[in-house]
């Protein structure tokens, strides 16, 4: 990796871990104000304008992210995997700094509210984390490569099993809450958004996280980027 390139991915994971931080400095001003006893499910009802807010917040946390990567890459391809880098940075500190901070969590297997567009999302800690060191190595991938060759790039083949695994992983983080409320409530109010919903939403509790669902998109989007790599590889190699 051309020594530009290794400096600006390091300035990268710097701004991204202060970032962690100041992801995870919120979270502990919300516990401290919502769970004084610790964080644990059912999620505490938490005043309208605060939860809005950090809908908000979430949605600006990306934009920011996929910004920082439009400045930094060189190419389309290389703006898209510094955009996964700083976000698998951010979100592995955001962990670290809680853990240094609240003590939590507890352990890996520890579940956690990992978003709240469209749906909530819920899993283990350990999941997140697997993602992101998987988007970290095809970031790094992405940046050798452009050092090498400015026409590296990610084909459709590579998208679709890249965006399939992605999809497969996002179902296995949102199943669990999709099956609670399919259970406890009704199509009509589901979609006419009653207030049952918020009722019920205030009830839940995760039950299960299906690992085979997870691991599936977890391979899937492996086997993706090495292809992307099998075949840049023997590009470069054809090439020299």
């Amino acid at each position: 990796m051309e020594k530009k390139t290794a400096q600006r991915i390091i300035l990268l994971a710097i701004f991204s871990i202060a970032m962690g931080f100041l992801e995870s400095a919120v979270v502990v001003y919300l516990r401290k104000i919502y769970y004084k006893d610790g964080f644990q499910f059912p999620l505490q009802p938490i005043d309208q304008l605060i939860g809005k807010t950090e809908i908000l917040r979430e949605a600006c946390t990306l934009i920011m992210l996929v910004i920082l990567g439009m400045m930094n890459g060189r190419t389309k391809t290389e703006k898209f995997g510094f955009f996964l880098f700083c976000f698998a940075i951010w979100d592995i500190f955001y962990y670290v700094f809680l853990k240094i901070l609240l003590g939590w969590p507890e352990s890996l297997l520890t579940w956690d509210v990992l978003f709240l567009i469209p749906v909530t999302w819920v899993g283990p800690v350990f999941g997140p984390i697997i993602n992101s060191l998987t988007m970290i190595i095809l970031a790094l991938f992405i940046s050798y490569f452009t050092d090498k060759s400015k026409q590296t790039r990610i084909i459709l083949k590579e998208w679709v099993i890249l965006i399939l695994g992605s999809l497969i992983i996002i179902i296995s983080y949102t199943s669990d809450y999709v099956t609670f409320i399919r259970r406890e409530l009704t199509l009509q109010e589901i979609i006419t958004f009653s207030e049952k919903v918020h009722q019920k939403a205030a009830a839940y509790i995760p039950e299960n996280f299906c690992w085979p669902i997870f691991l599936t998109g977890e391979l899937i989007l492996l086997s993706g980027i090495w292809v992307f790599y099998y075949r840049n590889y023997k590009r470069l190699k054809i090439r020299n």
